[in-house]
């Protein structure tokens, strides 16, 4: 089992034909991932050998999904085009759609997180600015190294890359169900919430890891759900407890506010419901290792 990314789950890349699209389709095709098509409608009708593998390139995203049954979308396009790459891949109700693109206008993303809910929601949104989401062993949308850990018990959610693919290695012993890095902009798609609902309900998640970072309040509304709907073991692990009150750090979304969005808030708020925090992403991997070993 894993969450919203499976073996059988096929899938299209918005802007294959670049370079980074390209090179990542290469990426996720070497990993297993079912890649049916690319998108590109100056290019549609063509087909692009990738490391041998012949992928068709199609006009739009509902011809892809009309010719392949394509359920997954993975968008590699420059920031001023991902706004209209994620409207066509919602009007075309595809389930999921992973956007990589980093700096991406805030407002953009409102407006097609907007849109998407009048039309249902239909379409799950990961990101903008974010790694993707990996099942070690079935699946890979995004950039996620697919070779740092194996198929486990483990589910990993991240606002951040680099400490989601930390985490992955120093947990490969014990490997992953997915981990879903969900990108730190100021608005995106799936949060926190979602993806600890999503592995609750995975019978073979064991137990989660959340990654979170300074700014904002999404750790301490996840862990007032935790408290509510997880029974799972959780242990998370906050950036940014260095950071200086004030000043924006990485992710656009890390600005803080006095003792509002702070590591230390954070981290009371999690602790308060029963979730271990770790200092340093190391001692987060150890805190999960303990909670392994015990199951």
């Amino acid at each position: 089992m894993a969450i919203f990314l499976t073996e059988n789950s096929k899938v299209i890349v918005q802007g294959m034909t670049g370079s980074e699209g390209m090179k990542h389709t290469k990426r996720m095709l070497a990993s297993g991932t079912q890649i049916v098509g690319g998108v590109n409608p100056r290019k549609a009708g063509t087909a692009v050998d990738v490391d041998g593998t012949e992928v068709p390139v199609f006009g739009t995203v509902a011809e892809a999904m009309k010719e392949t049954g394509a359920d997954v979308s993975v968008v590699f396009v420059p920031p001023a085009f991902t706004k209209a790459a994620a409207l066509e891949a919602v009007d075309a109700e595809i389930e999921l759609c992973v956007i990589i693109t980093e700096g991406v206008p805030v407002h953009d993303t409102a407006e097609v997180w907007a849109y998407n809910l009048a039309k249902g929601a239909k379409t799950r949104i990961i990101g903008p600015n974010c790694p993707g989401l990996i099942t070690p062993g079935k699946s890979n949308a995004g950039i996620i190294p697919a070779t740092i850990t194996k198929a486990g018990k483990i589910g990993l959610v991240s606002k951040s890359g680099t400490l989601t693919y930390q985490m992955m290695y120093e947990l490969r012993d014990f490997g992953f169900s997915t981990a879903v890095g969900i990108g730190g902009d100021p608005v995106i798609g799936t949060t926190h919430i979602d993806c600890l609902q999503a592995f609750q309900d995975d019978p073979d998640t064991a137990a989660i890891v959340m990654i979170g970072e300074i700014g904002g309040d999404a750790e301490e509304r996840a862990a007032a759900y935790i408290k509510e709907h997880i029974t799972k073991p959780v242990v998370g692990y906050v950036a940014g407890f260095t950071a200086p009150e004030g000043k924006t750090m990485g992710h656009a979304g890390a600005i803080v506010s006095g003792s509002a969005g702070t590591a230390q808030a954070k981290q009371e708020a999690l602790e308060a419901v029963g979730v271990k925090v770790g200092k340093t992403p190391s001692a987060t991997a150890q805190l999960m290792r303990e909670i392994m070993q015990a199951l």
